[in-house]
């Protein structure tokens, strides 16, 4: 196209040869009211050629999506009058994808629906991986399930000791490199070869365990206790321990704390101040005691409204001289009076205390209502 003149009376053509991403999606799907899935929504850029956020604006407003007009189309001059042709985006149905909720700008967020999904627990991947990543990688290797066996235990030593993530492609990744040696094994030593994958046999597949699971103390200690907390890959467990040793009154808290669990250490302390009496705690501990409370593993940053009675009954215990039982784990955030708040992610945090074999949770009461989402 040289000019403007070239394609009067050519209107129809030009428009269905190069129609924006939206009215082309529309075209492909040859629909007016279908199913359009934007994925990774929060990947969107901007820069001097324009702000596809803003034109997302009226295309997923459904008060003003109702004449739409595609204005982004690359054109070497003004075609305005030509383009200028409103379409209904009202009966379209949107899907949009992103990985991070906050690099979406905050008036397009505003126009959308949030629905979020946790990551998986390790029996959904367990699961995931049994009915369908062992068939994928099995079929695209070449190979029957009597060649290669991989059982139950195998797949969450996998997911245990080789895998840090919210999803399964990692876990998937990992299955195919045993499926390629298992091949090559088959190729080597003949067809009727049978390979049955164990947890002793994957560091000779995989290599050595890329993440080990903290020691749990095995007997009830005194200023030990099992925490739980909320990680975007799941559930930790964390433990807290304290140390009181004559001195002057000196507090000190370590291990990467954040602000919001720097306070919480903070109202533990005071509220244990008003309650020492009940549990035979001398009233001025505060004074002649230096105290200091630990969260393990420092190089990982933690913070969060959910370590308060953790750290609030490792302080009791070790100040009393009363141990904690060490198949028990906790979570919630306390306040000065006592009192015990709700927290977020029980889901995760629930699997991580069955994972290390934890006997009871404790939660607070007005978290009882997320029951419905921990599995059975």
């Amino acid at each position: 196209v040289r000019d403007e003149s070239d394609i009067r009376g050519h209107r129809k053509t030009y428009i269905a040869s190069m129609p924006g991403r939206i009215m082309s999606a529309i075209k492909q799907a040859g629909s007016s009211n279908p199913l359009l899935l934007l994925d990774e929504i929060d990947k969107l850029g901007h820069d001097y050629r324009g702000d596809p956020s803003s034109a997302l604006l009226e295309v997923l407003d459904s008060e003003q999506n109702g004449e739409f007009t595609d204005h982004y189309i690359d054109m070497p001059f003004d075609l305005s009058h030509f383009l200028e042709v409103p379409y209904d985006l009202s009966q379209v149905f949107f899907i949009a994808t992103a990985n991070d909720r906050s690099a979406i700008p905050a008036p397009l967020l505003d126009r959308m629906e949030i629905i979020e999904l946790a990551s998986y627990t390790r029996e959904e991947k367990l699961q995931i991986a049994r009915r369908h990543l062992v068939a994928k990688q099995l079929k695209r290797h070449g190979l029957t399930q009597k060649q290669l066996r991989v059982p139950d235990k195998a797949l969450c030593a996998i997911i245990d000791f080789y895998t840090r993530e919210a999803g399964v492609r990692t876990l998937e990744r990992n299955i195919a490199a045993i499926c390629r040696k298992a091949a090559m094994k088959v190729v080597e030593e003949g067809p009727e070869t049978k390979i049955s994958v164990t947890p002793a046999s994957l560091e000779e597949l995989l290599g050595p365990k890329k993440y080990r699971d903290d020691e749990m103390a095995k007997g009830d200690q005194v200023g030990v206790t099992n925490g739980l907390a909320w990680t975007s890959v799941g559930g930790e467990m964390l433990q807290v321990e304290v140390a009181v040793m004559e001195g002057s009154g000196k507090n000190q808290s370590t291990g990467s704390l954040g602000d919001v669990m720097k306070e919480s250490v903070a109202a533990a302390v005071t509220y244990i101040r008003t309650v020492a009496r009940q549990y035979g705690i001398s009233e001025s501990f505060y004074k002649d005691k230096d105290i200091h409370i630990h969260f393990p593993e420092g190089a990982v940053p933690k913070d969060g409204p959910s370590a308060g009675i953790t750290t609030c009954t490792a302080l009791i215990s070790a100040l009393s001289g009363i141990p904690v039982r060490h198949d028990v784990a906790m979570t919630g955030e306390i306040t000065l009076r006592g009192r015990v708040l709700p927290i977020g992610g029980l889901r995760e945090k629930a699997m991580a205390a069955y994972k290390y074999g934890m006997k009871q949770v404790v939660i607070p009461e007005a978290n009882l209502p997320d029951l419905a989402e921990v599995d059975p």
